[in-house]
This record gives C-alpha cells, structure tokens and sequence, in this order.
C-alpha cells in the first residue's frame, strides 16, 4: 500500500526540525560563554539606568501568572499529543498512524517536561507555590526520560504523564492559581516551548 506523498512530507519536516534543534542545542556552547563575556564586558563600561524594583507582591503576581501559563501549555500539550492518543488505543502496535502519533508524542513529551520545569522556575517566586510544588519535583524530573519510552510503545509513560499533570493542577489550585489546558501550536511544540 503506498504511503500518500502529504505523509512523507510531514514526517521529513519534522524529522528535519528535530535534527534542527538537537544540532543547535549542543554545538553553540563554547562560542556562547566567548559572546556572554563579551556583552558583560561591555555592559560594565556602559552607564545604565538601574530599573525600579517591583514590589514583593508584584512578583508573586507575575510568578503565579507565568506558572498557570507554562503549566497549562504542559498540560494541553499531555492532553492533546499523548492522553487522547492513548486513550483511542493509538500507542498499540498494529495502531493506523501509530509512527506519527508517537513522534507527536516525543515531542509533546520533551515539551511538558520543559515546560513544567520552568513552571517549576516560575513557582519560586511565591512561597504559597513554592510549596505546594516542592513534593512534585521528583515526579516531573521522572518526566525527563518518557518520552523515549513512548516512542517505544510504553503505555504506561502516558498514564505517568496525565498523573503528573494531574498534580501540578491540584498544587496551583491549592494556591489560588488555577491550572487550565491550554493547547500550544506546532512551532511552538517543535521549538521546545
């Protein structure tokens, strides 16, 4: 049975971006501390106007902000790319479109895991998230390895993912921050957040 050309066409772009990315996350390292140096060298020659601090408050308001934000992109991208997935049986060997699925997979995989630890970044900033958050740093840092695990079929790396999920949304809503699914595109998706 052929494979329809629009197929093809997709899986390339995607391998493509995959490569993309993987090749220009670990090849700048050396040049980036050379031009870091360099702009804090020039930095500390140049006078600048210091910026007014914001107010306790004002942080905790916008660490509450940008942890709903980046924990509802981690979990419309688990609903979206792996729950719905597995729940419709598509991670099962034999499964039509099951190769697609699971790179969809992987990537809103590495995704959650991303954006989870800045929602986690992003949690520090208020004491209430901070330590509604602390017991589920062990959980998301088992994230890191799952998505390989999907690829390989694993249906129990979704049921992982979704339980996560679950927690990070019950920990924001203990601390008055509600945690609603919020689907990311597929630039963002494939630029890792």
């Amino acid at each position: 049975m052929p494979v329809p050309i629009r197929r093809l066409v997709v899986a390339l772009t995607l391998s493509c971006a995959l490569l993309a990315g993987s090749t220009a996350c670990g090849s700048s390292e050396k040049t980036s501390t050379k031009d870091t140096a360099a702009v804090q060298a020039a930095a500390a020659d140049t006078p600048s106007p210091t910026p007014s601090p914001s107010t306790s408050a004002e942080r905790q308001k916008f660490a509450k902000a940008r942890f709903v934000a980046n924990a509802g992109l981690a979990a419309g991208a688990t609903y979206q790319w792996i729950v719905k997935p597995w729940k419709a049986g598509k991670f099962k060997k034999g499964a039509h479109g099951r190769k697609m699925t699971l790179v969809k997979a992987g990537l809103a995989g590495a995704f959650t895991y991303n954006r989870l630890k800045a929602a986690v970044r992003n949690a520090q900033g208020d004491p209430l998230l901070s330590k509604a958050l602390a017991p589920l740093s062990a959980a998301i840092e088992g994230l890191k390895n799952l998505p390989s695990k999907l690829r390989s079929g694993d249906g129990n790396a979704a049921n992982a993912f979704n339980d996560v999920i679950n927690k990070v949304k019950g920990a924001g809503s203990s601390a008055d921050a509600p945690v609603k699914n919020q689907v990311p595109s597929a630039s963002q998706l494939s630029q890792g957040g």
